[in-house]
């Protein structure tokens, strides 16, 4: 067969895959069938219990859906006063939530500077491994290549398939601290070898916080300022954990039931959130609000940033999807309290980088958005700005490319996905195998020479 003979061939399969892999939509409805975990009223369906985080943004009072102010929690404690407790003392906060996650309380002084001393001993990697496993094997897709990292920590582990909990905590703790490092190398190997620029490898150094390490590894100079360190730092904090429900926590939980190791789990991890229905939110609304300033030559107009805002709800704008990214959530109505921290924040370093304008037009859309919507779609329903609204240009400020957006997500959320392994491993202990019906027609079977 020639390519075209091939190309063709594949035009052919694909019709039939399309074809014979469509399932008829009434048949969901009659089977109730939870499409996508989730119930009719678009709650997600319960599917396990835990201890690890908490999102709240409704109460349900007779069947009624009651919108209230958005509440997040990790391990029982509202991620405000977290947030208010370690900046209030002037210090990072992102090293405390993982040993907040990972072991169900807060560190005392001495269990801290312990934990952050070994975070930081363990971010120096293998002999060997940058060379052999990222720069050798650049990727264009930083995703692609923490997934692939995270499998090659195996074939360096003296140990990789022992799942007693002493050693799931310390390839944990081990991976946590590495994550930066991979996502940086990784980038420098994608900036030599695909974009033509200089690669300059910096060494983590093990007295710096995760924030201020990732900082110093991806820039030429390795500088950064207070404020910037401070505002990553909080992104971080704010990325770590969001219950057991959202897709990549749960694909940790269902490869975790296996029995699996541990890596094998955790890249299944970054799988999931390298989807962009997951993970790569905040680059569209960077997109969107690029095009929004494109397009609307008066910012502190509101009756012109409405005008387009409409335009893109209702397809004529931007991508013609009609969605205003950043916009709503599965669970939070009236707020989402980690849109509300991180935009606290966003001001500071707005004002360090002279970038107020921008941030005004955000907080412009944030106002007017809701309204928009409820006008356009005739909808009651209640929306508010989520943290992927802020979050892009909050990278964008800090001069992080748009390509670690999302392994810059995954830096942080590793820290909850270890510990919804180590809860499923200590609590659970049983293979998740959930139920499908066949409802495919009962058919013979037809020999080769017969078949059309």
């Amino acid at each position: 067969m020639s390519n075209k003979d091939y190309l063709e061939f594949i035009d052919e399969l694909t019709v039939l895959a399309k074809t014979n892999n469509k399932i008829n939509t009434e048949n969901y409805t009659k089977y109730d069938v939870k499409k996508g975990l989730r119930n009719s009223n678009g709650t997600g369906v319960l599917v396990g219990l835990t201890e690890i985080g908490e999102v709240h943004g409704y109460i349900v009072d007779e069947e009624e859906v009651i919108p209230v102010e958005g509440r997040l929690t990790y391990r029982g404690i509202n991620i405000q006063d977290i947030v208010n407790g370690f900046q209030k003392e002037g210090r990072h906060g992102f090293e405390e939530v993982c040993y907040l996650l990972l072991f169900g309380q807060l560190p005392n002084a001495e269990h801290l500077a312990k934990f952050r001393q070994m975070m930081g001993n363990y971010r120096i990697l293998p002999e060997g491994f940058m060379r052999d496993m990222i720069l050798k094997a650049p990727s264009k897709n930083i995703m692609n290549k923490l997934a692939r990292s995270v499998l090659a920590c195996y074939s360096y582990d003296p140990n990789p398939d022992d799942i007693r909990i002493k050693n799931v905590l310390r390839q944990s703790i081990e991976l946590i601290a590495r994550f930066p490092v991979f996502v940086a190398y990784g980038y420098q190997a994608l900036a030599h070898y695909h974009k033509g620029q200089s690669m300059f490898i910096h060494k983590p150094r093990p007295e710096l916080s995760t924030a201020e390490n990732f900082l110093y590894m991806i820039r030429q100079t390795g500088e950064y300022t207070k404020t910037e360190a401070d505002l990553l730092d909080l992104s971080l904090v704010l990325h770590a954990e969001h219950g057991g429900g959202n897709n990549s926590a749960f694909t940790t939980r269902v490869v975790s039931s296996t029995g699996t190791d541990t890596y094998s789990a955790i890249a299944a991890a970054v799988g999931s959130l390298k989807g962009p229905k997951h993970g790569g939110a905040n680059l569209q609304v960077m997109k969107m609000m690029e095009n929004i300033k494109e397009h609307v030559t008066n910012w502190t107009d509101e009756e012109e940033v409405e005008w387009y805002l409409e335009k893109i709800l209702t397809r004529e704008a931007f991508d013609k999807s009609g969605l205003i990214y950043g916009l709503g959530h599965a669970v939070y109505t009236l707020s989402d309290p980690r849109a509300v921290l991180l935009k606290k924040k966003a001001f500071d370093l707005a004002q360090e980088k002279n970038r107020l304008d921008e941030f005004n037009l955000y907080t412009t859309i944030e106002k007017l958005a809701p309204k928009v919507f409820a006008r356009v779609k005739k909808s009651k329903k209640h929306l508010c700005v989520n943290v992927d609204f802020y979050s892009g240009f909050v990278y964008d400020m800090l001069g992080i490319p748009s390509e670690l957006c999302t392994p810059l997500f995954a830096i942080s959320r590793i820290a909850g996905w270890c510990a919804h392994r180590l809860e499923e491993l200590i609590s659970v202990k049983t293979i998740m195998r959930p139920a499908y019906k066949s409802v495919v027609t009962r058919k013979e079977y037809v020999p080769l020479a017969e078949r059309q």
